[in-house]
């Protein structure tokens, strides 16, 4: 598998360059995280830190599905309910085991940003959410959702690179 990023065009309309640099994001974190192992990709930084390149697909398939299917489009928790963590393990998502593979962790991930990518066409730039945040009852526009989205990953992906270096010394923008 090879992955590749494309920047947005320097002259792409608003939707089209935050769509563009969320899509760039996310290829940036399977790009980190191509030609390892289960093992490798489970490998946390440093003790006592669980945080892993698996940990973090993990952690980002639960972040697109509530900002994406939570939030913005109001999906009930019977279908977008957490995947890894609980009440009783907020961090479960970074909590691996042996049996933990990367097939199950990318499939779930790229389902979810398919969800995301159908929920977030339905709506405009300035179109308020559906759904509230679970812990403030805000609600957000679908610009600020993308804003966050491209932040969130921004951050991880500095995580990821320093992840992927310690693995196998690779190292990458």
């Amino acid at each position: 598998m090879t992955t590749e990023r494309r920047e947005p065009a320097t002259t792409a309309d608003e939707r089209t360059m935050l769509e563009g640099w969320l899509e760039y994001h996310r290829q940036t974190l399977a790009w980190k995280c191509q030609d390892l192992t289960d093992e490798q990709l489970r490998t946390p930084s440093v003790e006592p830190s669980t945080l892993s390149l698996m940990g973090l697909v993990r952690h980002m398939a639960e972040v697109e599905r509530s900002w994406f299917r939570r939030v913005l489009a109001d999906e009930p928790d019977e279908k977008a309910g957490p995947i890894y963590y609980s009440d009783a393990d907020p961090d479960g998502e970074f909590r691996l085991t042996e049996t933990d593979t990367w097939a199950e962790a990318s499939a779930t991930w790229q389902a979810e940003i398919e969800a995301a990518r159908r929920h977030a066409a339905r709506f405009g730039l300035d179109d308020l959410s559906v759904g509230r945040h679970r812990r403030t009852g805000e609600q957000f526009n679908l610009r600020w959702i993308y804003t966050h989205m491209i932040e969130e990953y921004a951050r991880h992906n500095g995580h990821a690179d320093l992840l992927r270096e310690r693995i196998d010394g690779a190292t990458g923008d």
